[in-house]
């Protein structure tokens, strides 16, 4: 007779349990890599003019790069919404020649070093450029080293978190409820607005939150497709690697600043992203 699985292995372990002992092979490299990853954040902290904080905090420059932050890293949220949302369906949902190239595509500016996403915007949108050019001629727009340039850079390198992200609640969601909403008289468009919007909300909450942190953080398209103006141009990247070069401790206000951004949005994604034990 063939015992029990929980009687097969030694001393009734359950299958994939871990025993408590760690080899010193593995516990040491694990040790470096845990104190390489938090020793720059410990740093930051304990050389952080904690005294005169307050003061770097509320200088007009600090405030005006924050705001000018917040406002491009929440259109450009909104941007990536209104066009990556419909994007993420089309993957998800419909079946075309070159699926998988364009699946690649959308996530390149994902491993793309961000300054050279800004050289591409400049070739594609700038006065001289593919399109940029055609909008200058005709409407007299000009995008580059604009606020609407540091919106567009930002949504460049941050909707392909959000695409990801929908992408993959939209492949786990079940899609016999928009086909019955169809069966129903519903058309496509009504069935994704009512049936499948709802069912993927927590999807495009997350996604949208993580582009939020992504723009937020963005540096190397912003400074190469919009510049570094103050008032006009500079986020809050820019502005720390300013302040690096003539002021210190406002680039670590700065830097504590986004790294409180930081962590806000790991703890907020914390059921979604990382399983309990």
């Amino acid at each position: 007779m063939t015992p029990p699985a929980s009687d097969t292995r030694k001393g009734g372990r359950r299958p994939g349990r871990i025993r408590t002992g760690v080899p010193f092979a593995l516990l040491l490299p694990a040790l470096l890599g845990l104190a390489f990853l938090l020793l720059p954040l410990v740093a930051l902290l304990i050389r952080a003019p904690w005294h005169s904080l307050p003061e770097q905090l509320t200088s007009p420059e600090v405030w005006q790069a924050l705001r000018l932050s917040l406002v491009c890293a929440t259109s450009a949220t909104a941007l990536s919404l209104v066009i990556g949302v419909p994007l993420a369906w089309l993957l998800a949902r419909t079946d075309f020649p070159g699926r998988g190239l364009v699946r690649a595509l959308v996530t390149l500016p994902l491993v793309l070093p961000p300054v050279v996403g800004g050289v591409a915007l400049l070739l594609a949108l700038g006065r001289n450029g593919v399109v940029g050019q055609w909008l200058d001629a005709w409407f007299g727009v000009t995008l580059p080293f604009t606020t609407t340039g540091v919106v567009l850079a930002e949504t460049f390198v941050a909707m392909p978190f959000l695409v990801i992200s929908v992408e993959g609640t939209l492949r786990a969601a079940d899609p016999r409820y928009e086909e019955a909403a169809t069966t129903l008289g519903a058309s496509r468009f009504t069935a994704f607005r009512r049936v499948t919007l709802p069912l993927i909300a927590p999807g495009i909450a997350a996604g949208a939150v993580l582009a939020w942190a992504r723009a937020l953080g963005e540096f190397g398209a912003t400074i190469t497709f919009a510049g570094n103006f103050p008032g006009r141009t500079q986020t809050m990247p820019l502005a720390v690697y300013l302040a690096l070069q003539s002021d210190p401790e406002a680039a670590i206000a700065l830097s504590l600043v986004l790294l409180a951004v930081s962590i806000a949005v790991l703890a907020g994604l914390r059921d979604r992203w990382m399983t309990t034990s």
